[in-house]
């Protein structure tokens, strides 16, 4: 894939800071559509939690902290799609790395359930993250959030990724997914932040319907 943006090419953080229109619009339109997508989707993922605690009885649920919006630190949920005690084998797999950069991916992770196989290919471990919209520690549409240690090793440059609210997709997972590396997943990102608005949005969403019909890269 090609470089989208130049690194020179900084963005205008008060020029973010200035479009509260957008913002506020955003912030409307993700809780209740959050609200609405937990309403629809409870007996899906009621479902999702039974075959989670039926595999291995551990915990339903999977929470982490994550980075935020300006560095603002929060637990992002997901479905548990790892066996219990996975993040403890993390330093054993790190050279298997398939994801050059500060961001672990793994095709073949050893981590990873059967019904954890299921949920993560087509993006239905992520469903709890709606909790995480209606709190306003995240949006519907916007860069993923990262982990601290993968802040750590951020350049000023791919700080960028934190200069608006973390969303459940986005143009990164809509579009290439696990097929690009980790500087251009942070293009993406800044191109999305960029060229962020509401129509925009919407658009990303459609895509990440389709993504969860039919998967493109995820694992």
């Amino acid at each position: 894939m090609k470089l989208l943006e130049s690194k020179v090419d900084l963005l205008n953080r008060d020029k973010i800071k200035s479009r509260f229109i957008y913002h506020r619009v955003k912030r409307v339109f993700d809780f209740l559509a959050a609200t609405c997508g937990i309403i629809i989707l409870s007996p899906l993922m009621l479902i999702i939690a039974i075959l989670i605690k039926s595999e291995d009885h551990g915990p339903v649920f999977y929470k982490q902290v994550r980075v935020g919006k300006n560095g603002k630190l929060f637990k992002m949920y997901k479905f548990r799609s790892m066996f219990v005690n996975a993040d403890k084998m993390l330093d054993e797999l790190k050279e298997k790395n398939d994801v050059e950069g500060p961001m672990f991916k793994m095709k073949d992770d050893p981590r990873i359930t059967k019904i954890g196989h299921f949920i993560r290919k087509h993006s239905l471990d992520e469903l709890p993250q709606f909790f995480n919209v209606i709190k306003g520690d995240m949006s519907l549409v916007g860069p993923r959030p990262p982990l601290p240690s993968e802040v750590s090793e951020y350049s000023d440059y791919d700080k960028q990724r934190l200069y608006v609210v973390p969303g459940c997709t986005g143009l990164w997972q809509a579009t290439e997914r696990n097929g690009v590396g980790f500087d251009e997943m942070v293009q993406l990102d800044i191109k999305y932040i960029r060229k962020a608005n509401f129509f925009y949005d919407i658009s990303i969403l459609g895509k990440t319907i389709r993504i969860i019909i039919k998967p493109n890269n995820s694992y």
